[in-house]
């Protein structure tokens, strides 16, 4: 075996390896491996040249991209000369987990408080306005409840405005791995 297929094989590692992570981020493994690919990747790769290297259909990696693409996880970028989209991988793990984890604490937030602005007022109409008492008191603790979590989302918020802003590294530093 050569240097190089040593180096190709140890991608390979880390390649399959990374597709099987990107479970977390809630992609699938496959779509994994074309981010993995991208990471190793030198230049920007075109829909083509990826399909050739993961062995999926040409369809099934434009989806893929789509996906990445959405996750901030890959960038499309202009090459002189071509035609064709290329693409680059993030390979910073640390601002893919920031974006990634931020914009699914936005989207919590989101569907909570939309929810909470239909609940909210029939809550409150049945706490003052019902003819039984058990139904005041179900409509009243419920009202507490989801009252309660505001709190919840306001620390999620600024967490995640402080992820996003770099200042949470002013109380958890990002070490640097001495590599010699």
């Amino acid at each position: 075996m050569t240097e190089l297929q040593k180096i190709e094989e140890a991608r390979d590692v880390m390649i399959s390896a990374i597709a099987q992570t990107m479970i977390i981020y809630g992609v699938t493994p496959s779509v994994g491996r074309i981010y993995g690919v991208l990471y190793f990747s030198e230049e920007p790769m075109s829909l083509d040249d990826i399909k050739d290297q993961v062995a999926m259909s040409k369809a099934s990696v434009s989806n893929g991209m789509r996906e990445l693409l959405e996750t901030e996880m890959v960038i499309k970028v202009w090459k002189k000369g071509d035609r064709k989209d290329h693409y680059i991988a993030e390979k910073d793990f640390l601002k893919n987990f920031i974006n990634f984890f931020v914009k699914k604490l936005r989207q919590e937030r989101s569907l909570i408080l939309k929810a909470m602005e239909q609940a909210k007022p029939v809550f409150e109409d049945l706490a003052t306005n019902s003819d039984t008492e058990q139904v005041k008191e179900l409509a009243s603790r419920d009202l507490e409840t989801i009252t309660a979590s505001l709190s919840y989302f306001d620390w999620t918020m600024r967490l995640a405005n402080s992820l996003e802003s770099g200042e949470i590294f002013e109380h958890y530093p990002k070490h640097k791995i001495d590599n010699k």
